[in-house]
């Protein structure tokens, strides 16, 4: 009986990947209605800005008015205080960058403006303060970092954004999050991130999903940023193929450059 069962799982696991497959398969990059993507494969992108991490840290406004500087676009990482405010922040603690073992969202964001960025004078900005200083200067793209609830953090996102008028478009893991933008905020570009999921702690069952795009018939995205260490792969080229921009994240080195040189549209680098 057990055996049974056993065979009848492995049966129905296999009929869900043939859909799955099939869905991707027959899933192409979609239109967008107003924006415009000619940027996304035309224009380097600096990984949080311009930084160093010493007198200018990562995802600061002096690391993204050096980016302004230097005419490249910006990437950076949006998620939400306990107030919820929109923040470009990159990780969820807030220790590695300001010393306080808290999280973000544990935090209402009067009191994280009180945190400085390594010690220096810098502070976590909000997205309003962000757009504010790029002006339409340079293209951004915008990761919506949320692994929990979809809904609040991209409604906040998109009622900052959308009377911007410079070049954007955002990105993100969850697939969930790009569904809801294709069905509130088409206009908006919206990205696909994926890569190896090493550092997940995600089923073995969700990060083979991720990692090979399946969930791309939800999403629906307009591109896909896809991490260089594990490049070239499958189907990320088939997806090329058809015409997908491609970005590599995060170029490091002139090996990292010559990989996706063949594999990729575009990167998304540091210095």
């Amino acid at each position: 009986m057990k055996k049974k069962i056993i065979i009848i799982s492995s049966v129905a696991l296999g009929i869900v990947l043939l859909c799955l497959i099939s869905l991707f398969l027959l899933t192409k990059a979609t239109p967008i209605e107003n924006g415009s993507l000619e940027w996304i494969k035309s224009t380097k992108i600096s990984h949080r800005g311009l930084y160093n991490n010493e007198d200018i840290p990562e995802n600061s406004l002096k690391a993204y008015k050096n980016s302004i500087d230097e005419n490249v676009a910006i990437e950076l990482d949006v998620q939400l205080t306990k107030d919820n405010k929109v923040v470009v922040f990159h990780d969820y603690n807030l220790e590695r960058m300001t010393g306080s073992n808290k999280n973000v969202n544990e935090l209402d964001y009067i009191d994280i403006l009180d945190l400085k960025l390594l010690n220096t004078n810098e502070y976590i900005p909000t997205l309003n303060e962000v757009l504010e200083l790029i002006d339409g200067k340079v293209p951004l793209l915008i990761e919506i970092k949320n692994e929990d609830k979809v809904g609040i953090l991209e409604s906040e996102v998109y009622n900052i954004i959308k009377d911007y008028k410079g070049d954007i478009a955002v990105q993100a893991f969850n697939p969930f999050v790009l569904s809801w933008f294709k069905k509130n905020a088409p206009e908006i570009p919206r990205g696909q991130l994926s890569g190896s999921f090493d550092d997940s702690d995600l089923p073995k069952y969700k990060k083979f999903l991720l990692k090979n795009l399946l969930l791309n018939f939800e999403s629906k995205p307009a591109f896909i940023a896809y991490e260089v260490d594990y490049l070239p792969k499958a189907v990320v080229k088939f997806q090329r193929n058809r015409n997908v921009p491609i970005l590599g994240w995060t170029v490091k080195s002139t090996t990292d450059l010559e990989k996706v040189k063949e594999n990729c549209d575009n990167i998304i680098y540091e210095e």
